[in-house]
């Protein structure tokens, strides 16, 4: 009997602590779930500012997509307008039609001769001072230039009109094979070579009635290339030296245009 008293004593406290043993379990158990929920909570915080992070890039990068559709549109139609230019001008040479970008530009509207491919009569001048078969031989590389600019080989085009200039930098058509050179690269869009060689036209055959033309052809690159001050700088000055002429309507037509697009 003295034996069996301990044994019943630590079976009484074990049963007594057995409640408090079970109410810290359960009170474990709420804790762990309360640091689940709230683990959960904020996985769900992340997902939730990461997903409208992603709608915010998706929303710029649809922004970005549509402007840059907008541009290709502005860049197709001024390519499809340069062409157009291009095409008709070489059609009024073909048909011996006087040519805007052939000279006509700068010469009253009245009719005019085309002076892109010059006749025998308009080139006759600086022909009688010239040895007969070197004329004949210019005008055949000069023919043959203009004819690869109307085939729309531009850059093969330009290399021509080069050669042509280097070989023949004083004849009677090295004003003419300048000014297609230049427009060689400025229907290609390089603007600034283009620039470059429209500007040679006036400052090097500036008796040449292909002036008018490249002066405005100067102010439409200075457009192309958003130098608006300069565009409408070098319009005013066309409009202004060359009133009456075909260059100076384009040139108002260009200002009106920079008015409607508020450039």
């Amino acid at each position: 009997m003295m034996r069996r008293a301990p044994i019943t004593l630590i079976l009484t406290a074990v049963l007594a602590t057995a409640p408090a043993v079970q109410a810290r379990d359960g009170d474990l158990d709420q804790r762990v779930q309360r640091l689940e929920q709230l683990m959960q909570s904020r996985g769900l915080m992340e997902m939730l500012t990461r997903l409208e992070q992603l709608q915010r890039e998706v929303q710029e990068l649809r922004g970005q997509v549509e402007v840059q559709g907008h541009t290709l549109e502005q860049l197709k139609k001024r390519q499809r307008d340069l062409y157009m230019d291009v095409d008709r001008r070489l059609q009024q040479l073909e048909s011996g039609a006087p040519a805007a970008g052939a000279g006509g530009i700068g010469a009253p509207d009245q009719p005019s001769p085309p002076s892109a491919a010059p006749d025998a009569g308009e080139a006759g001048d600086a022909d009688a001072v010239m040895d007969a078969a070197a004329g004949v031989d210019q005008r055949q590389q000069y023919q043959q230039a203009l004819d690869i600019l109307r085939e729309g080989r531009y850059m093969q085009a330009a290399e021509a009109f080069s050669g042509f200039l280097q070989a023949h930098p004083d004849s009677a058509y090295a004003a003419n094979a300048q000014y297609w050179l230049a427009e060689s690269y400025y229907v290609t869009r390089q603007f600034p070579r283009a620039l470059e060689e429209f500007r040679q036209v006036v400052e090097t055959y500036s008796d040449s009635n292909k002036v008018a033309d490249a002066r405005l052809k100067v102010a439409f690159i200075h457009y192309e290339m958003e130098d608006w001050q300069a565009a409408r700088q070098a319009l005013d000055a066309v409009i202004a030296d060359y009133p009456g002429t075909t260059a100076a309507r384009l040139a108002e037509e260009r200002l009106a245009r920079l008015n409607r697009e508020g450039r």
